[in-house]
């Protein structure tokens, strides 16, 4: 029912947007993926990864960062950050939206089962006010265990709920023109079982790529 409530919101606000107020959309200012940092504290990435043509397509993203961040001979962190120029696509004089993916609906298609799904609350060091509501997963591929964080950091947010990812695009586009908007994702592989030593990596990989991300995804 509330999804329901805030689509019906939504599609209201955006035709109002649209058709009353003109809003002229605001690009904001921002460094590009290609120039963020390779070496993070003792974490390092030695080769970006690529995605081909179709999948930039079909994600819509405008710039990403796709890394696999080293620590020593045991620790990797995967590190997905997807940067959205738009969320809005207009045509033919109307509009819909252009939203970015929910990895959980593309993990079962890459072979993966969701075993644990939870939303929690996580303070870190660089994000937006200090904390913020995130996706918290354990994922499973035959023997392997990956723990996963993603989240939506947009316009000096952290949310994990596509319904209010969704209303702050409408709101924002109203109030400031803008509906850019990022994909925030950490993967980090499961060893012997020691969820614990997953999760002491990601937040320590995530604190450095944090503090960086006000350059490439504008408050």
């Amino acid at each position: 029912m509330m999804q329901l409530a805030v689509a019906l919101a939504f599609l209201g606000l955006n035709f109002y947007t649209y058709h009353y107020l003109a809003t002229d959309p605001v690009i904001p200012d921002r460094s590009l993926f290609e120039d963020f940092p390779t070496t993070l504290g003792d974490w390092s990435c030695h080769e970006r990864g690529v995605l081909e043509p179709g999948v930039i397509k079909n994600l819509g993203v405008t710039d990403y960062l796709q890394c696999t961040f080293v620590r020593g001979k045991n620790e990797q962190v995967g590190t997905y950050i997807g940067y959205h120029q738009s969320q809005v696509r207009e045509e033919g004089g109307g509009a819909g939206e252009n939203s970015i993916h929910p990895p959980e609906h593309c993990l079962p298609g890459s072979g993966w089962d969701i075993i644990d799904n939870q939303t929690v609350e996580l303070e870190l060091e660089g994000m937006p006010g200090g904390h913020g509501s995130v996706k918290r997963l354990i994922i499973a591929r035959g023997d392997l265990r990956q723990l996963t964080y993603y989240w939506y950091q947009s316009r000096g947010r952290v949310v994990s709920q596509m319904w209010k990812k969704i209303l702050y695009v409408g709101l924002d586009r109203a109030i400031r023109g803008r509906t850019d908007g990022s994909l925030v994702r950490f993967s980090v592989p499961i060893s012997r079982n020691d969820e614990a030593k997953a999760e002491a990596s990601f937040r320590d990989l995530a604190t450095h790529v944090l503090k960086r991300i006000p350059a490439y995804v504008p408050l």
